[in-house]
């Protein structure tokens, strides 16, 4: 996954991490709360800061303490909640410690560590923003499958934060 961008939701007025499959048009929105977000973009944007930040800090002891950030991933979305794994290489050892995803994201855009997220997560609660799948008229192009009721109304907020959401700048390059 890599970040697309970072996004205020102008229903709610939070902010929304959106994680884009590489070579895919599947997107992911995550809501995450101010602080986080802020992290994250200091970080995207380079912006130099006096004192370290949280998750500088918890790099700085990871490192201190002889281990590295391997990957982190998304595991789960259950009722609108994400959950994320941080995968570390302590020395040798393999360990993984459970985060919030934008705390998870935070410390992965310090250490330049792969982002990913659980085909599960993908099909639950990513939108596909392809031309095959925005007509919904079911031809071959189409990778979706039904989607229940019962998740659609739970992921409402979500498809309503979507369907407002301008994409026309996705095209243009990052600074």
């Amino acid at each position: 996954m890599s970040i697309e961008s970072i996004r205020l939701s102008l229903m709610n007025y939070q902010r929304v991490l959106i994680l884009r499959e590489k070579d895919s048009d599947r997107y992911l929105p995550i809501f995450i709360g101010p602080a986080e977000a802020d992290a994250i973009a200091v970080r995207l944007q380079d912006v130099a800061v006096a004192r370290p930040l949280t998750h500088d800090l918890l790099r700085n002891m990871i490192e201190q303490l002889g281990g590295r950030v391997a990957y982190i991933v998304v595991t789960d979305v259950s009722n609108d909640t994400f959950f994320a794994r941080i995968i570390l290489d302590v020395r040798g050892e393999t360990m993984e410690v459970d985060s919030r995803p934008s705390d998870a994201i935070a410390l992965a855009v310090r250490v330049e560590a792969p982002i990913y997220a659980e085909e599960a997560v993908l099909d639950r609660a990513g939108v596909l923003l392809d031309e095959e799948s925005e007509g919904g008229e079911g031809g071959e192009g189409d990778r979706r499958k039904p989607a229940d009721p019962a998740e659609l109304e739970r992921l409402g907020a979500f498809k309503d934060f979507i369907e407002g959401l301008d994409l026309s700048d996705f095209d243009k390059p990052k600074k």
